[in-house]
């Protein structure tokens, strides 16, 4: 385990580093990813699910998410890093093969959430330009690209384009909110057609996809002038936004449409929930706005990919030439998220890569936080509020376990592939890294 303190040779400092980016801004990335992959990307799911409980299963998902921000917050103060939350693994389990194993999930999730909005961005593309369902890849797949194009023009280029992006997103959810809660019909939200505690708090897994996004934010610190106080600022103020804007909306549309009527529009639904109330210039305005939030949310589930690839292969738990340049430009960490992103978003379909996804996530964020307990004494982190984080998310992960995996076995599956290809990656590069002496990187496993 590294000493406190100490530095790995190869790593960029993130003092030495150019600062660019005001809490604000960091902010911003993080509810642009959220809000994207949230609201106008799971409704339809979460209602199976969670009937028109959606919004106590977001205000569940924020409560969980905010006490892993919490966790999230002391470590990024303490060791700020351009590796985000890849960093925090290494400060509590050490350098590893368990640590190579969390970065090539990471890796894989960063891909997953990038796909499944991408994905969201085609449906709705697709409902305005043709009404044919035949252009949704094709649209995934040309913002993937054009978003990749605009990571690779920098953290500056990306942090204002996040700022547009949710000014516009967030402020027409306000008006859409504001709207339907104003002229709702409580009858929908009525507690007697909720469904079993079990199923809402499963349901938990999906909408938990919604803030994942608040991860992102940790990558930011290399652009930050007070990394150790901006960040935990940006991470509370990013989670704050996006949960009252989730359960507000959800409240907007369940109580506007039924379940049944949710379910059927799929990534439409908040166009649709707009329509009865505003009318068909309802509809067209919530489908440009989603198209501007899956828009930005694919921009930001991107803008990690450089950072966490760099400081991976700086401290030798990825190949050196996941930190390379694609023609001395383009980050190959990007150029790689950007590629499994398309497949991804090719050969799966939105439930099942927001399930994957999810999953994965939830079991990457409690490694994170049980490291964090082992070293919480020089994060300053109260004991109670790390366990309380991690009961929380293993109680989810058991119920989404009971539920979604049982019924949805290609989605077990999946997880158990992802793991697998994780290890054999970590192992491959590990047992090559050895062998050849002028490959090594920065400390001997543990």
């Amino acid at each position: 385990m590294m000493v406190e303190g100490e530095e790995t040779p190869g790593r960029q400092d993130v003092s030495q580093t150019r600062r660019t980016l005001s809490v604000r801004q960091a902010a911003f990335i993080g509810v642009g990813s959220m809000v994207g992959a949230g609201i106008f990307a799971l409704l339809g799911a979460a209602g199976e699910v969670a009937g028109s409980a959606v919004w106590i299963s977001f205000l569940f998902a924020g409560g969980v998410a905010a006490l892993q921000g919490y966790s999230f917050a002391k470590l990024g103060a303490r060791y700020p890093s351009a590796g985000g939350f890849l960093e925090y693994v290494i400060r509590g389990w050490g350098q590893g093969h368990f640590t190579g194993v969390i970065a090539w999930m990471l890796f894989a999730v960063n891909a997953i959430i990038t796909a499944m909005v991408a994905v969201s961005f085609g449906s709705y593309a697709s409902s305005a330009v043709a009404d044919n369902d035949d252009w949704i890849i094709a649209f995934a797949i040309l913002i993937v690209l054009v978003m990749a194009a605009l990571n690779v023009f920098g953290s500056h280029a990306v942090a204002r384009a996040q700022t547009v992006v949710v000014i516009v997103v967030v402020g027409i959810l306000t008006i859409f909110s504001v709207t339907t809660l104003a002229n709702m019909n409580i009858d929908l939200l009525a507690f007697s057609g909720y469904p079993s505690v079990r199923q809402i708090v499963s349901s938990v897994a999906l909408t938990f996809f919604a803030f994942l996004g608040f991860g992102v934010i940790t990558f930011t610190a290399k652009d930050l002038g007070d990394p150790s106080h901006q960040l935990p600022k940006a991470v509370y103020l990013a989670l704050g936004i996006a949960t009252v804007v989730y359960v507000a909306v959800a409240l907007g549309v369940f109580g506007t449409l039924s379940v049944d009527e949710v379910i059927d529009s799929g990534g439409t639904a908040l166009a649709v929930a707009a329509e009865p109330v505003l009318g068909a210039a309802g509809y067209w305005l919530m489908t440009v706005t989603a198209l501007f939030a899956t828009a930005g949310a694919t921009n930001s589930g991107l803008y990690p990919a450089a950072g966490l690839c760099d400081e991976m292969a700086a401290v030798g738990q990825f190949p050196p030439m996941m930190s390379r340049r694609v023609g001395q430009r383009a980050p190959m960490g990007i150029v790689a998220t950007a590629i499994a992103a398309i497949v991804l978003a090719v050969f799966f379909d939105l439930n099942a890569i927001a399930s994957i996804g999810s999953a994965v996530a939830l079991v990457v964020f409690t490694l994170v936080t049980f490291g964090h307990f082992r070293i919480r004494n020089e994060t300053g982190a109260r004991a109670w509020l790390l366990i309380l984080a991690d009961v929380t998310t293993l109680v989810v992960l058991a119920a989404f376990a009971a539920t979604t995996l049982v019924e949805e076995p290609a989605t077990a599956v999946a997880l158990v592939v992802i793991l697998l290809i994780s290890v054999a990656l970590d192992l491959a590069w590990k047992r090559r890294r050895a062998s050849t002496p002028s490959a090594t990187h920065g400390q001997a496993d543990t």
